[in-house]
Formats: structure tokens, C-alpha cells, sequence
């Protein structure tokens, strides 16, 4: 009977695993789509620093109605409640800084790169987040797990070369430097991030999303301050917003709560595979919405990308 409550238990962790890791690699691969859609003749006629900060409004008015739901259901207990210290919540302003750096840096560094450089550039996250786990996290990952990283770092680029085009990887200094630094913000905050909400597994993760995103609400709104005071007062907050870039920032939203989940009950290193998953079948809804073509480069990549998804797994079973 332990044996079978045991399994039962795994085989929810198991479920539970799976419905976030396909639901952040769907609204990871349809969130491209959406900011190329935003854009007004190739430009933003939207405040990016506006769209973030209802982002992080968003994901913590909708942290806080799954903890009324919660507090209704099963009342307000030591693990749910929002009341807590100074200790606990000190420690989520760093990955809301950084975050709010990342996703800023996500709109500038297309002055400088095209969508296919972009996606090449952004597997430097790949193995920024696997040292960076070994290193903060103290896991130590496995030669196969290793050797799967390399594969999909290639995997992923072989899947967005351009043969058509020689100018795929001539990307600018600046381009280069600001990749880089996304990779590291993003690998950095997001393995920091983990390890927080690992640190009491027993903590609802509605409170600690909620924490985290009032901080980021408090940093965006200073970003707005800086950067677009004069054009928010003058034009309005919501100026230059369309239905598409609403759908834009629900599905941030999303798939923020989403990243969060998968670093509670599997961990960032799934949330890597997810988001380079996601990019392979971005390019395969493409080929119906844009008429993107699927060239033997893609297909390479994809086989590749399979390979190393495989390789991951077993390497975790050996762990």
C-alpha cells in the first residue's frame, strides 16, 4: 500500500510537471509571434517600459486570486499567508531587477540584429543557465546532460540558419555584447530565482509569485519614470495599444506564471529545454501565418534538438 501510494504520488508530480512544461513551451513559442505582430511599421508604437509593468500587474493580480481562491477553500495557513519577513522578501528584489533589465534589452537588441540573428544569439542562454546551476545550485550535471547542452546549443542554430543569406551571423559588437549580457541576466536570475522558491518547498508558490512581481511592478514603474514620463503624460499610458498587444502582455503574464511553476516542481534546466523546444515550433507555425520555409537546416536542427531532449532525460534517470 506505501508502494502504491508512492507511485501515485510520483505519477501526480509526474502530471503536474508536464501540464506547465507543455503550457510555457506553448505560450513561449506563440509569444514571438505576438511581439512581431505589435509592431506598427516595424517599430513600437507602445511604451515597452508600459507593457512590462502591466505585465508584472498582471501575473500578481492573478497570484492574488489563486490565493483568495486558496485562503477560501482551505483558510489562511503559515504557508499561504502573505504576512512574513523582512528576511524572506528581501531576497526578491535582485531577480526583479535583473529581469526587468532582460526583458528591456529584449526590445533594444533587434537595433542591431534580425529575427534570425536574434535566435542564434539567444542559445547563449543555454549553457549560461548550465553553468550557472552548477555553480549557484551546487547540482552537479552529468557528461550526457553536458554533452546534451553542447547538442542544443547546435541544434538550435543549425535550426535558424539562413543558406539564403550571408549575413546571418555578421552581427555588430553591440549586438554581440548585448546578447550576451541577456544570456547571463536570464541564466542568472532565473537559477537565483529557483533557488528562492526551493528554499521552503513548503511555501505556496502564489506567495512567493506575488512578492516577486510587486517588486517588479516597483522597478518598472521606475523605469517608466525615467524613460517614458514625458511621452506617458503627454500621449496617455495606453497610447499606441492595440487587441494585439494586449494578447501580448496576457501571454507574458502567462507564461511568467508558467516559468515560475516549472522552477517550483521540475527546475530551470526544463524551463531551458522548454523555451528551445518552443523556438523549433515557432518556426513550424510560421510556415502557416507568415509562409516561413521549412529548409533541410531546420529539419537537422530539429533531429538534433530531439536528440539532445533524450539525452537530457536519460541523463537525469542516471543522476
Amino acid at each position: 500500500m506505501i508502494a502504491l501510494g508512492g507511485s501515485t504520488v510520483d505519477r501526480s508530480k509526474w502530471k503536474r510537471k508536464s501540464i506547465v512544461t507543455l503550457a510555457l513551451t506553448v505560450l513561449t513559442s506563440s509569444q514571438a509571434i505576438l511581439i512581431v505582430w505589435s509592431k506598427r511599421a516595424g517599430k513600437y508604437e507602445y511604451s515597452v517600459t508600459t507593457a512590462n509593468f502591466l505585465v508584472e500587474a498582471l501575473k500578481c493580480a492573478l497570484s492574488l486570486a489563486a490565493l483568495t481562491r486558496i485562503w477560501r477553500n482551505e483558510g489562511v495557513t503559515e504557508d499561504n499567508r502573505l504576512s512574513t519577513s523582512w528576511d524572506e522578501v528581501s531576497v526578491y528584489p535582485i531577480p526583479a531587477a535583473l529581469y526587468l533589465i532582460k526583458n528591456l534589452l529584449q526590445y533594444y537588441i533587434f537595433a542591431y540584429v534580425d529575427a534570425p540573428g536574434y535566435q542564434i544569439l539567444k542559445n547563449f542562454n543555454i549553457i549560461s543557465t548550465g553553468v550557472l546551476y552548477r555553480i549557484i545550485l551546487k547540482k552537479k550535471l552529468s557528461e550526457i546532460q553536458w554533452a546534451a547542452f553542447i547538442l542544443l546549443c547546435a541544434g538550435c542554430t543549425t535550426a535558424q540558419l539562413n543558406s539564403n543569406s550571408d549575413r546571418v551571423l555578421q552581427t555588430p559588437f553591440e549586438g554581440w555584447l548585448m546578447a550576451i549580457i541577456m544570456a547571463l541576466l536570464s541564466g542568472f536570475a532565473g537559477v537565483y530565482t529557483e533557488a528562492i522558491i526551493k528554499k521552503r518547498p513548503s511555501r505556496n508558490i502564489n506567495v512567493q509569485n506575488f512578492w516577486l512581481y510587486v517588486f517588479g511592478m516597483v522597478f518598472n514603474a521606475m523605469a517608466i519614470l525615467v524613460q517614458d514620463f514625458d511621452a506617458v503624460m503627454n500621449k496617455g499610458f495606453f497610447h499606441g495599444y492595440s487587441l494585439i498587444t494586449v494578447l501580448m502582455i496576457l501571454n507574458h503574464a502567462l507564461s511568467g506564471l508558467a516559468v515560475s511553476m516549472v522552477m517550483k516542481y521540475a527546475d530551470n534546466i526544463v524551463k531551458v529545454y522548454s523555451t528551445s523546444v518552443a523556438m523549433l515550433l515557432t518556426a513550424v507555425v510560421s510556415v502557416f501565418l507568415f509562409g516561413f520555409h521549412l529548409s533541410l537546416a531546420f529539419f537537422l536542427g530539429s533531429t538534433v534538438v530531439s536528440i539532445s531532449v533524450y539525452l537530457h532525460s536519460i541523463g537525469k534517470l542516471q543522476r
